[in-house]
């Protein structure tokens, strides 16, 4: 499997190569009983957004369209590779994303609980992946120490309005409640101003038209979450 070829063909559909690794005996189990390899895809800035933004998901005004528009796109990225597309919804069981990542390429926990890439910062996501049967030509994961280790002051922590980010945890309530207030339009519409706050790779931050769709779906489904609970 030439990986390059791969990236390219990535890209020509809209979304990022962002990375790869072998799997162990272990863990070919499941969807992954005759798969060797795994590589993960996704957006890095805004570079893929345009893709979305002009595809009928995102017009149709049903429910999901990123995750419909992801789901389409990688299933028709895998059929000339026999591959099996996987995505983080798909459970459960669900697959370990976050494990993956951190196999994949350089990324590590946040103190906002994102992971952070050195390159990327905190602007980059992971929609989905492919299982291939062959073996990819990757090399092992470097360690690599987390930009935040070296981070003076970690104003990530001190940027959010209402204090949601804490060595406590995420107070998901308060900043969902918040970002749906008058008072809470600078994170609605241009993003989460915390996540502006850290100085890794703000050459890659959402333009607003790509934050602000992430926000009002968060918004949104922590609602559906709070009314299923109530």
């Amino acid at each position: 499997m030439n990986l390059a070829a791969l990236s390219e063909a990535a890209e020509a559909a809209g979304l990022a190569l962002r990375g790869a690794f072998r799997l162990e005996a272990g863990e070919q189990v499941g969807p992954l009983a005759s798969a060797r390899s795994v590589a993960l895809f996704g957006f890095v800035g805004g570079r893929q957004w345009p893709a979305f933004a002009a595809s009928p998901e995102a017009a149709d005004g049903r429910s999901h369209p990123l995750d419909r528009w992801s789901r389409r796109v990688l299933t028709a990225l895998a059929a000339p590779y026999s591959a099996t597309a996987l995505f983080p919804s798909d459970g459960p069981p669900y697959m370990p994303f976050q494990r993956w990542a951190q196999r994949a390429e350089p990324v590590a926990p946040s103190p906002l609980g994102l992971f952070i890439h050195p390159r990327y910062g905190l602007w980059h996501s992971y929609r989905g992946a492919l299982a291939f049967a062959e073996t990819l030509d990757v090399a092992a994961q470097a360690p690599a120490p987390s930009p935040c280790e070296s981070c003076d002051g970690r104003p990530c922590l001190s940027a959010c309005p209402v204090g949601a980010f804490t060595p406590e945890g995420y107070a998901v309530g308060a900043c969902a409640s918040w970002v749906g207030r008058a008072e809470g339009r600078p994170c609605a519409e241009t993003g989460c101003l915390a996540r502006h706050a850290c100085p890794v790779g703000r050459a890659y931050a959402y333009a607003p038209e790509q934050a602000s769709f992430y926000m009002r779906a968060f918004v949104a489904a922590r609602g559906r979450q709070t009314d299923q609970n109530s």
